[in-house]
């Protein structure tokens, strides 16, 4: 059984005006991400929308003193981007269709995500979103250490910067054993 990870896909991190934005990476994997959404939808796989939800006045997250204000719950910056926001709203009440509301980079840090996937007998994700050498890399290590095979899309992740988003590819597949497609 499989699942798609959809992460971090929001006004914040990929839109031009975002707070925290991949900018033209991240608006350039909208099609080829939404399509392998839509097509996990239909096939029936879970499918998981991992979000960040930070409270601006959360004085204690690391975050807070690392990166500029963004995903503050409460904001339109919070928002799936694009058209991947109209694709959820049409399936959020599917039961294969999952949000996750998470603080942390990696979408496993105090969440439900790992029993979530065991219920389901899950045992590959493909990982999709931003930032390929933040949040995906974090979900990626995780879900290595917790057994799960990787397929991470290459032309469905991105980061605001180049460099390391090449080096988290090389990382996903020489260190993690992942499959890049």
């Amino acid at each position: 059984m499989k699942a798609l990870l959809s992460i971090d896909y929001t006004y914040d991190f990929v839109a031009t005006a975002g707070k925290l934005t991949t900018g033209a990476a991240g608006q350039a994997i909208e099609p080829t991400l939404v399509q392998l959404t839509k097509d996990a939808i239909a096939n029936d796989d879970f499918v998981v929308f991992a979000i960040d939800g930070h409270d601006e006045d959360d004085q204690y997250h690391p975050e807070m003193k690392l990166f500029p204000p963004h995903n503050l719950i409460g904001t339109a910056g919070r928002e799936l981007y694009g058209s991947l926001k109209a694709v959820y709203a049409k399936n959020q009440d599917r039961q294969n269709v999952y949000w996750i509301d998470k603080r942390h980079y990696s979408a496993f840090s105090g969440t439900d995500l790992d029993i979530r996937l065991r219920e389901r007998g899950i045992t590959e994700l493909c990982l999709t979103g931003v930032c390929t050498d933040i949040c995906i890399l974090h979900t990626a290590v995780d879900a290595y250490n917790l057994g799960y095979k990787l397929v991470i899309p290459e032309h469905a992740v991105a980061s605001f910067d180049p460099v390391g988003h090449d080096w988290a590819l090389q990382h996903f597949k020489n260190t993690l054993g992942a499959t890049l497609i």
